[in-house]
């Protein structure tokens, strides 16, 4: 709900036109964003929603002559990088945590992950689970299907630790419950490490340190950084957008989404 609000809102306030294609996987709260919208009185054909596949719907949007912009957004997991004075204390409380995480169905009290979205996607999961230890990787917790009451596709959260920069698990988008640590020597390492992969979504730093956050803000070739939260989450009212891989085009929301839903136009008028 919250990534198709961000963009749709700026967009109708702009004057424009939408047409909302989400995931086919997932119809059930798109269909209800726009059926509040529509409820609340826009009129009919500025909203659309289309449902389908994204591989032919998708395509189609984009090649459209009559469409002015797509914005496009997928997830992204980035994973911690810790300096070795407190690797094995992190990976202990780490380990601990996910030992006590509750997967189960969504939408059932006290429920921490729900399932994967479908066979398709656990099944990749599942796999780069596999890519992660034949590369030497160590699984430290989880990484099987789990069994629950509800049926779906349960997966345990993994977490590997002994990995390295190179290894797919750490340079591949797998939109998984799958994360690895990396040991590295300090902070300087850390950054080097936290840069060296084609995407730039979000980074984060946990420290007490001003020298080492400010230093990590203006370096970090990540177009939202966190100091000491979640690297998911952030206001509607800043923008949004990331580098290298993660991102293309002017940013979204706050002030720049107008460069995105608007065009600037040059006008004379002789006197």
């Amino acid at each position: 709900m919250a990534i198709p609000s961000w963009k749709i809102a700026p967009a109708l306030a702009c004057g424009n036109c939408v047409v909302f294609k989400p995931a086919e996987l997932v119809p059930a709260s798109p269909w209800t964003l726009v059926d509040i919208i529509q409820r609340a009185g826009l009129p009919p054909g500025v909203l659309n929603l289309v449902m389908g596949p994204g591989a032919t719907l998708g395509a189609a949007l984009a090649a459209s002559s009559d469409i002015g912009a797509v914005s496009f957004t997928r997830s992204q997991a980035v994973g911690p990088s810790v300096t070795a004075g407190i690797h094995d204390r992190f990976v202990e409380a780490m380990t601990a945590r996910m030992k006590t995480l509750v997967v189960d169905d969504a939408l059932k009290a006290g429920t921490e992950i729900g399932p994967v979205v479908d066979q398709r996607q656990l099944d990749k999961n599942l796999s780069y689970v596999e890519v992660g230890k034949k590369e030497g990787a160590r699984l430290a917790e989880g990484g099987g299907r789990l069994k629950r009451a509800t049926e779906g596709y349960y997966m345990a959260p993994a977490l590997f630790t002994d990995s390295a920069p190179e290894m797919r698990i750490n340079q591949e988008e797998i939109f998984g419950p799958v994360a690895s640590i990396i040991r590295v020597r300090d902070y300087e390492e850390a950054l080097t490490v936290a840069n060296a992969t084609p995407f730039g979504l979000s980074a984060g730093i946990v420290t007490t340190s001003l020298k080492y956050s400010s230093h990590f803000k203006r370096h970090s070739e990540s177009g939202l950084v966190m100091v000491n939260l979640p690297t998911a989450g952030l206001d509607y009212h800043v923008p949004f957008g990331g580098r290298k891989k993660s991102s293309y085009g002017p940013r979204e929301q706050g002030s720049y989404a107008k460069d995105f839903y608007t065009i600037v136009k040059t006008a004379y008028t002789a006197p």
